[in-house]
């Protein structure tokens, strides 16, 4: 928990604070970033947006959006991770939608996570690859690979991938 005690502590000494959209993880994202005291000062909010109709309704994401791109694509990461900031008021918000699996498809593989983030600046995606590794372990590779992405936008040093 170094790296989130690190993250907090960075985002409390620039006064910035943080929000999430999750699809595939389930609120792990805000579950490691409020297992620390005091987290509250920086973590004001989390959306667990399963969803197409919640990521739409809770963080305005566009139904054409879903449609032409489906849910798990850089294009609704994006979506997630402004409609995150917007509503919560937060300076930075990170969004993650994919395919922890089991499953997927020729196009959309297991293990593919779409990831947002989102600040006053700039909204950036990606997408990462983690491959058929399970459930489990790809929902915990998406949840530190996004803590990772605020560490970068906080300014943590030693975030970078």
């Amino acid at each position: 928990m170094s790296g989130v005690a690190d993250l907090l502590a960075a985002a409390r000494v620039k006064c910035l604070t943080i929000a999430t959209a999750e699809s595939c993880t389930g609120g792990m994202v805000a579950a490691a970033l409020t297992d620390l005291p005091g987290s509250s000062e920086m973590f004001l909010w989390g959306a667990v947006t399963y969803s197409n109709p919640a990521k739409r309704s809770m963080l305005g994401v566009s139904q054409m959006t879903l449609v032409a791109h489906g849910a798990v694509s850089e294009q609704v990461a994006r979506e997630m991770a402004q409609g995150a900031r917007a509503r919560s008021g937060a300076d930075i918000a990170v969004s993650i939608t994919g395919i922890a699996g089991p499953g997927g498809s020729e196009f959309k593989p297991e293990g593919r996570v779409c990831f947002g983030i989102a600040t006053a600046d700039e909204t950036r995606t990606e997408t990462v690859e983690f491959g058929a590794l399970g459930r489990d372990a790809v929902r915990l590779a998406a949840r530190d690979h996004a803590l990772m992405l605020l560490g970068q936008a906080v300014g943590v040093p030693g975030s970078e991938p």
